[in-house]
């Protein structure tokens, strides 16, 4: 093997540079060495450098099998931007030609190709494999290894071949390298490609630089324009999990004046590279995604990282925020969460083979015990890829920021301790808890485990604290997961140390997410000033009921009380900015705000109040096709049964969209229909109800009418006759 001198000689004939960045150096002696040798580095540690510069050196050609034709072609030009020819390094994949294959494989032939860049679905081509027989490789670099494990967060069946295909072709060490991957997905991908005793290079997973912060979901899209303006100019990747999504936020930046684009695979190939190019040249500063997009370019300044939703997998979100601060630089992570989220998450893995289910419940756990939990988010995410951190506070998360209430366990771990070893030790967090809490479920029953000694002896907490009392433990290294059979809590050694011997334990509080409300559309409740500015709601019931008596009608129909609650909290000043309320439409704006908005605008000014960034986001104009084919359907008279069967939904879900038009301030004559169920009389005695009528409750006004003589259908289109004729 060469010096060490003459390696750092070679790194700067090769590459230009004058050192190496953290382990790489000895990673580079051992590929050197030909040694099978396993690199774990996290994005923008350099792991790309560990199989180049060998295969520069080394006699015969380097296979690198990469999972992304963008990626392969990154990697590619870069390499020939710092050599003097371009047949140095090559790419063989789906994209090329006849021809261009052809040119490919004859410089491989004569030698001049170090590096041969190979999709995996390629490199199972017979045609392919004879080709790799007849030249001389120097070593086979698997990049994304975390590909092959189907613990891995983008599993590629593929991958899994790549053994039997390079025993095929001919033996010669193997260089696996992955930027994610906790203790059970190293395992994985070693023992997939037998390499369990190679040389393991693992860097340490904390990148300083990047803050990281959970949101609960309420007002998701405000939040995310107040963030992009207040850190302006700034680069910013937003990841959603579908398409819609991608389109929908995207949209949303752009009418607010952000230079925002779209990113997803639905979208043509000439149309989606030439998003991720204006991206890097600046042209825009955000763009919004799926997990797709990312892995094929290295952008060193992009300064926040945006989750709408939560990802499948602690190492999926890993490896998104990880694109954050490249450079070294600041990068925020803000993740938005509910757990509504998680649950349409299960949804999308049912019909899928059980044990992949299986799989994806607890990698989906995982992430829950990340969003929920209040205690340092290093020390979490760290743990999960079976680092320590040893310091207490991190200094740069939301939760160390901001600490959460500590409250004394040392009772709770030594239940859920003797709970885990009376089930020896084989089953998962989810079964224990419920044996603490004594809750029978099938699996429970099944096994007989309500006749355990532990069998609700913690029925005082519920699921959730015990997950954390399990998610601390481990963090404090009294249990563990099984990496064969991942999921199975075992205990550690040092936590039959702790039965013996129990010490105070300080558990952290949980995180109570709260999802966003959604309005009550039949007009019940008011949900008060409460939630705003108490002071300024009063003054505009005031002014409603002053306009409601001008105009000889209910308070109600001006605005109603959700309308009002949202205005004292948004501050609205002009009725652009009034149509983003609660319940409020183009036309009711235009028909009632003017004073509203002067009011407010008055009271801003007097009480110097500071308004709320998010309150001047714009909506994309977006009726639902539901409703424009509603409002169509209604003008050309077509019974509400018709309508609902036509769309596959009931009566009631029309009339409820109905309601919302009409609220909005959009008038619709459904008078056509009403006399088909209602006479004139009937029609009269509820219209007059709600001209009196102080709220416009339906559940009151059947009390006073009558459920005998009305049905709650009858009140609903009355009362949406009532607000079109005279409130719109």
């Amino acid at each position: 093997m060469k010096t060490d001198i003459s390696l750092k000689d070679e790194l700067q004939k090769y590459f230009g540079f004058d050192r190496f960045k953290g382990r790489q150096e000895e990673a580079i002696k051992s590929v050197l060495n030909g040694n099978n040798t396993f690199v774990l580095m996290p994005t923008g540690g350099g792991k790309s450098l560990i199989y180049q510069l060998p295969a520069l050196m080394l006699e015969g050609t380097a296979i690198v099998i990469s999972p992304l034709i963008a990626l392969m072609k990154n990697q590619v030009d870069a390499i020939r931007g710092a050599q003097e020819e371009d047949s140095v390094a090559h790419f063989l994949n789906s994209s090329l030609s006849k021809t261009a294959i052809q040119e490919v494989k004859a410089d491989v032939l004569a030698g001049k190709t170090k590096l041969l860049y190979v999709a995996p679905e390629s490199l199972t081509k017979e045609e392919n494999i004879e080709f790799l027989k007849k030249i001389k490789i120097s070593f086979y670099a698997i990049d994304e290894a975390h590909c092959i494990s189907e613990w891995g967060h983008d599993f590629r069946p593929e991958y899994r071949r790549i053994k039997s295909i390079v025993e095929e072709i001919g033996q010669r060490p193997i260089v696996a390298l992955t930027a994610t991957a906790t203790a059970k997905v190293q395992h994985d991908i070693q023992k997939n490609l037998g390499i369990l005793g190679s040389v393991v290079f693992k860097v340490s997973f904390n990148r300083e630089n990047l803050y990281y912060e959970v949101r609960p979901k309420v007002k998701t899209e405000a939040q995310i324009i107040k963030f992009i303006k207040q850190n302006e100019g700034k680069s910013g990747i937003i990841y959603c999990l579908s398409r819609k999504k991608v389109e929908e936020i995207a949209g949303v930046l752009q009418v607010n004046d952000i230079k925002a684009l779209a990113y997803h695979a639905g979208m043509d190939a000439a149309t989606r590279s030439g998003n991720q190019d204006k991206f890097l040249m600046e042209d825009v500063d955000v763009i919004v995604a799926t997990i797709a997009f990312g892995m094929g370019i290295d952008k060193p300044d992009v300064r926040f990282v945006i989750h709408y939703d939560i990802p499948k997998s602690l190492e999926g979100y890993y490896q998104e925020t990880g694109r954050a601060g490249r450079d070294g630089g600041e990068g925020k992570c803000i993740t938005f969460y509910s757990y509504k989220d998680i649950q349409k998450l299960e949804k999308f893995m049912h019909g899928k083979p059980v044990a992949e289910q299986e799989i994806g419940k607890q990698l989906l756990l995982d992430t829950v015990s990340y969003a929920e939990s209040a205690i340092c988010r290093r020390i979490i995410l760290l743990y999960y890829f079976g680092e320590k951190y040893h310091q207490d506070n991190c200094g740069n998360c939301d939760n160390c920021l901001n600490p959460k209430e500590q409250i004394e366990a040392k009772d709770e771990v030594v239940r859920s301790l003797r709970a885990i070893l009376e089930v020896n030790e084989k089953y998962k967090g989810d079964h224990i808890a419920n044996i603490l809490i004594g809750n029978k479920t099938a699996a429970v029953k099944s096994f007989k485990h309500y006749k355990l000694k532990t069998f609700g002896t913690g029925n005082d907490h519920e699921e959730r604290f015990w997950n954390a009392v399990f998610r601390q433990s481990m963090v404090a290294g009294i249990i563990n997961k099984d990496i064969e059979n991942y999921g199975l809590l075992k205990v550690t050694q040092k936590g039959h140390d702790y039965l013996a011997n129990p010490s105070s334990f300080m558990l952290v509080k949980n995180h109570e997410y709260e999802e966003e409300n959604s309005a009550n559309s039949s007009g019940g409740a008011p949900s008060g000033g409460a939630s705003g500015d108490p002071q300024l709601f009063s003054i505009l019931k005031d002014l409603r009921k002053k306009i409601a008596k001008k105009h000889n009608l209910p308070p109600f129909v001006i605005f109603q009380d959700p309308s009002l609650s949202d205005m004292s909290i948004q501050y609205p000043i002009s009725l652009e900015e009034l149509q983003n309320i609660q319940g409020v439409g183009q036309g009711k704006a235009r028909r009632y705000g003017k004073e509203f908005v002067a009011l407010i605008k008055k009271y801003v000014e007097e009480n110097e109040i500071e308004r709320p960034d998010d309150l001047v986001v714009k909506t994309v104009a977006n009726k639902s096709k539901f409703k424009v084919f509603i409002i169509q359907s209604i003008d050309r008279k077509i019974s509400f049964e018709d309508i609902a069967n036509s769309k596959g939904v009931d009566v009631k879900d029309v009339i409820s969209e109905i309601e919302a038009i009409v609220h909005s301030g959009t008038r619709l004559d459904i008078g056509y229909y009403i006399d088909d169920v209602l006479d004139e009389d009937q029609q009269e005695e509820i219209f007059d109800y709600f001209r009196e009528a102080e709220v416009d409750s339906v559940q009151e006004a059947l009390d006073e009418l009558g459920e005998d003589e009305y049905s709650e259908d009858d009140v609903r289109l009355m009362r949406v006759k009532f607000f079109s004729d005279l409130g719109n």
